[in-house]
């Protein structure tokens, strides 16, 4: 029998979901979290490991001799070391676009909490600001409406097209820097450059993958040819942007507003410099985690390790 591993299991549940149908599959244990010194006790004997943070590098594969197949419970798998994986004649799966909807929904939540501030007159309201109020009404925050407002989009995968469809949805003009042809994108979304993008966009979201020329995209220069009125939004990688530079811009007045449910470290140092700055509103890596959404990933995932077992591997990486 096939000895499975998950390996920070409580992340994607957390006791709400079932890990039943992967129990189908083999002899499995589920540890909610994993340390790097505590992997090799864990998973030294394991045919097939599942994880979402825990890395796997040369090093790591080398304690499990054993190992035959990486399931990564996420759609990023950078945590998964794939050229010494496939040396060693281990499959690595992923799972694609499962959190679409979820991000997407996450993105305009942001976004509304500028705009709106729901929370902050709700918060005042239940210390009776509004009871006080000698008007029928008040506020004391700029209220600002999306219809006509410039949408900018970094991106153009699964989430950056749903974004886009939500943004159009509200009547924004919405416009990315994508590497898909001008004329293969939808009606309504128009290609540009990233100086016209940066220069022109009332809302910038980021939606585009980490790499080497994507890190820190988002940095002094690229701030510096941004509205100073513009909101800029990150649910995609931390890295895509340079911390202090954009805490300094809305320290400055140079960013009205900083949106993200990434950080560059994760959990952040708690002298993050955007965790000081008012104009900063920051989810904790969330968008990804309604139950809708996790209930996907992990049908997808056992799915994916049946398939393995089947002889039929998908969602290969």
């Amino acid at each position: 029998m096939m000895k499975i591993v998950v390996l920070d299991g409580c992340a994607a549940n957390p006791g709400d979901l079932s890990w039943s149908r992967l129990e189908e599959l083999g002899e499995v244990k589920v540890y909610d979290l994993t340390k790097p010194e505590e992997l090799e006790q864990r998973a030294a004997d394991a045919d097939i490991v599942l994880t979402n943070k825990v890395i796997i590098g040369r090093k790591e594969l080398a304690l499990m001799p054993r190992l035959r197949y990486i399931g990564v419970l996420a759609t990023g798998y950078n945590v998964v070391d794939v050229e010494a994986a496939h040396e060693r004649g281990v499959t690595v799966t992923y799972v694609p676009a499962y959190s679409t909807e979820g991000v997407a929904q996450m993105v305009f939540a942001h976004l509304l909490t500028v705009t709106n501030r729901i929370e902050h007159y709700t918060d005042l309201n239940r210390k009776g600001r509004w009871s006080e109020s000698p008007c029928f009404c008040y506020w004391d925050t700029p209220l600002t409406e999306l219809d006509g407002k410039c949408f900018g989009i970094v991106g153009l995968g699964n989430i950056g097209m749903r974004v886009a469809q939500i943004a159009l949805a509200f009547r924004m003009k919405v416009q990315a820097l994508t590497s898909k042809k001008a004329e293969a994108l939808p009606e309504g979304v128009r290609k540009v450059g990233l100086d016209e993008l940066l220069a022109t966009s009332d809302v910038l979201s980021l939606h585009c993958p980490l790499t080497d020329t994507t890190r820190h995209f988002i940095n002094v220069g690229t701030l510096s040819k941004m509205k100073p009125t513009a909101i800029l939004i990150n649910t995609g990688r931390g890295p895509l942007i340079n911390d202090q530079a954009v805490a300094d811009a809305l320290a400055a007045g140079r960013l009205a507003a900083f949106c993200a449910d990434v950080l560059s470290e994760e959990p952040p140092r708690s002298d993050n410099p955007l965790l000081r700055q008012p104009n900063a509103y920051i989810t904790p890596h969330i968008a990804w985690a309604t139950k809708e959404a996790r209930s996907r990933l992990l049908e997808v995932a056992i799915g994916n390790v049946r398939a393995f077992l089947e002889d039929k591997p998908q969602n290969t990486v």
